[in-house]
């Protein structure tokens, strides 16, 4: 039976070709939607993990209120006895300080005068340290554009974009000027190792990554750091644990009632990343609903207008004694049919498109040259499993519930007029 449907559909174009654009067009789009949604958010939280939030980040409590501002005069000391601390009760995690600055690099000329000079953002990481996570966690040498991974104290990498605008060249020196954590002027020289991109235009237009004993030794933070980021060993971020970690952990070491205790966060408590994660799923949700209710409309539609066109069809097969259950049955097994050709060629043009673009990718560079947003100028698509089933069912559930709702007039024929329409 189920050959013969087929072949019906086949040979019948106008049964079967219209439907099954719809749902294939339906298919696709749910399926290319979900992945690029996927792809953008999880850009977005990779990137602010990796640079911003980390799984979790540790600063004193005042601090965390004015984080945007790096108010180093709030930061964390005692960072190597809460660092053994942590490593302590929590040796499942990868944990490492860091110090955010910001200040003018100045850049001398032959004589020693001021040539040129920019504002900068600073990360003091720690670079040369044998067991740090940091440049696996930054990718700092793959981002290398020019020059060498830093191997001395005082040897740190510029932004690409930010060295050709002043005109630095690989092992040039130039001097950062800012104010220590005890609000006294900062002076310290670096000399130039290499220059990165990272492709995120927020840190591109002007960073300088140093190591973290000379963020130190300039801002005058022996044993101090505006902030300890801890990662999970598979660097993969799951809320719920996180969640946990930081209920334990503040209730173990963090003082309300003392502005400089420290106080844990998990990323999803930072930069609205929260909000973003929650409506994710929401937005998918939404997605599917529109889909499956639209395309339900659709086929509902359009098997009216097949029932209407195969009138004298169906009355004859009525008339010649096919019971109205059975016909019924047999439409929705050709929606069936229908919707499963239709869906898993949707899908399948889905995951060819998303795939593309998750090597490939859209450059986005011009939208976000003045954002401070912390996102790849490069947008990439993301395949995974529910990807394969989330345009598929829902394709299939549509066709179903539009051919079950057009079939039911089937039950409305009266044996009685069949003759007369068929002489028609």
């Amino acid at each position: 039976m189920i050959r013969f449907l087929f072949l019906g559909l086949i040979r019948d174009r106008s049964r079967s070709l219209f439907p099954l654009m719809i749902i294939g067009a339906g298919a696709f789009l749910t399926v290319f939607l979900y992945s690029w949604m996927q792809g953008v958010i999880g850009d977005m939280v990779s990137t602010n993990a990796r640079f911003d939030t980390g799984h979790v980040k540790i600063m004193t409590r005042s601090y965390s209120r004015l984080a945007s501002q790096c108010p180093n005069d709030l930061a964390l000391l005692g960072v190597d006895g809460i660092l053994q601390k942590l490593k302590t009760r929590e040796s499942r995690m990868m944990w490492t300080p860091r110090i955010r600055f910001g200040g003018l690099l100045d850049v001398p000329d032959e004589k020693g005068e001021t040539r040129v000079q920019a504002p900068v953002i600073g990360l003091g990481l720690d670079l040369l340290g044998a067991q740090s996570p940091e440049p696996r966690i930054l990718d700092i040498r793959k981002a290398l554009v020019r020059g060498r991974f830093p191997g001395e104290k005082k040897e740190a990498v510029l932004s690409e974009e930010l060295a050709q605008k002043l005109g630095l060249k690989i092992g040039d020196t130039a001097t950062l000027i800012g104010s220590t954590m005890y609000g006294e002027m900062a002076t310290y020289n670096f000399k130039v190792a290499g220059t990165v991109r990272f492709g995120i235009s927020a840190l591109d237009r002007g960073t300088i990554i140093a190591d973290l004993s000379a963020a130190r030794e300039a801002l005058d933070m022996n044993d101090g750091a505006s902030e300890i980021v801890g990662y999970s060993g598979d660097m993969v971020y799951h809320d719920e644990d996180m969640q946990k970690l930081v209920l334990a952990f503040n209730r173990d070491f963090s003082k309300p009632a003392d502005r400089f205790s420290p106080l844990m966060l998990c990323l999803s408590d930072q930069n609205s990343l929260g909000f973003i994660l929650s409506r994710t799923s929401a937005f998918v949700g939404v997605i599917i609903f529109v889909f499956v209710f639209v395309m339900s409309l659709v086929m509902w539609n359009s098997g009216l207008m097949n029932q209407i066109r195969r009138y004298g069809e169906i009355g004859l097969r009525l008339a010649m004694g096919e019971p109205k259950g059975t016909l019924y049955r047999r439409l929705i097994m050709e929606g069936f049919l229908i919707g499963l050709i239709g869906s898993i060629l949707g899908t399948a043009l889905g995951l060819g498109a998303s795939y593309y673009l998750q090597y490939r990718g859209l450059d986005f560079g011009h939208m976000f040259h003045k954002s401070t947003m912390l996102i790849s100028s490069e947008l990439r698509a993301s395949v995974t499993p529910a990807s394969f089933y989330i345009g598929f069912l829902p394709g299939l559930i549509a066709s179903l519930l539009g051919t079950m709702a057009a079939g039911i007039g089937i039950y409305k024929r009266k044996t009685s007029e069949l003759f007369k329409e068929l002489e028609t």
